[in-house]
């Protein structure tokens, strides 16, 4: 594509979930012109939630997929243009960014990196057909739909831990499921989740299988013990893999810091160790990756970019 002023914005967001989206409207209203590149559809991972019960202004809760329509009409009232387009490349050094993509290049004065996280999967036969129905990644965002219901959480760090723990107040049963025979999260969390009464462990086990219902919602899954080699088979309501999330981070590896981890390395400004440069959302380094809170970053990178950008 050749450089037009066309294809030059003020602002290229790259990720069209609720940090890009918040940062587009934020950016738009405050007079930029704003371009957004997504994969896939609006909302991101969160389209992938078929009920968000923990976003402000919805009593009765929403599902991802629709909310995230949302919050892209939204953005388009405000003038921002979306493009469908997988991001190829980007080229973040000196005044002007670039965005190689499938459908062409853009540039962005300045450049806001939204394009978040995945959460790590189990890699099971059938995992993808019970996303959302059963299997899920995000006990903050879908416990409320097993309360009084059993539920397994696969994993033993602090965040299955803290998804224990949540789901420990609503759920009437959690299983624990760990393939080592101690935890690997911090003791007082350990602490406060041996306390629950309503919490079983499995240590030293994997889960091998997920078996849908005739609903064809997730029914039970099959358990290996590992020293014994022994399998075993489990009748749960829902199931939370919480075995850590894998920001998507590759873009910028090798011209933006990051963590060890992966994640972008910017602080509450969003700036990151480019000029021009910022990132929001879950691909951001930051103790709490939720909905809420990535809309408040994608507003604060709208804020930081008009300032650079004068």
């Amino acid at each position: 594509m050749e450089k037009t002023e066309a294809s030059i914005y003020d602002l290229l967001v790259i990720g069209g979930g609720p940090a890009g989206y918040a940062a587009a409207i934020y950016g738009a209203r405050g007079g930029l012109t704003v371009l957004v590149l997504e994969q896939l559809s609006a909302g991101g991972q969160m389209a992938l939630t078929s009920q968000v019960d923990n976003y402000p202004g919805f009593p009765e809760g929403i599902d991802g997929f629709l909310l995230g329509e949302a919050m892209g009409k939204q953005a388009e009232q405000f003038g921002v243009k979306t493009k469908l387009a997988e991001v190829q490349a980007l080229r973040l050094a000196g005044p002007l960014k670039t965005a190689e993509t499938s459908s062409g290049r853009f540039y962005g004065r300045a450049l806001i990196f939204a394009a978040g996280a995945v959460p790590r999967k189990l890699n099971l036969a059938g995992e993808e057909a019970l996303t959302g129905r059963g299997v899920h990644y995000c006990a903050a965002c879908d416990g409320m739909a097993y309360r009084d219901q059993t539920v397994m959480v696969v994993g033993g760090g602090n965040s299955a831990v803290e998804d224990a723990l949540h789901l420990s107040r609503l759920a009437k049963k959690v299983i624990l499921v760990h393939r080592r025979d101690t935890l690997r999260a911090e003791k007082f969390m350990q602490d406060a989740l041996e306390a629950m009464p309503n919490v079983d462990y499995v240590w030293n086990s994997t889960v091998t299988a997920l078996h849908a219902g005739d609903s064809g919602r997730l029914s039970h899954v099959t358990l290996q013990n590992l020293p014994s080699g022994v399998f075993s088979d489990v009748p749960v309501d829902g199931l939370f893999a919480s075995i850590g999330r894998q920001p998507a981070s590759e873009l910028v590896r090798g011209q933006l810091d990051l963590d060890p981890a992966g994640y972008v390395l910017a602080d509450e400004t969003t700036r990151t160790s480019v000029p021009g440069v910022f990132a929001a959302g879950d691909v951001r380094t930051k103790p709490l990756r939720q909905i809420v809170t990535a809309t408040a970053d994608g507003a604060a990178a709208a804020y930081f970019a008009q300032r650079y950008l004068g």
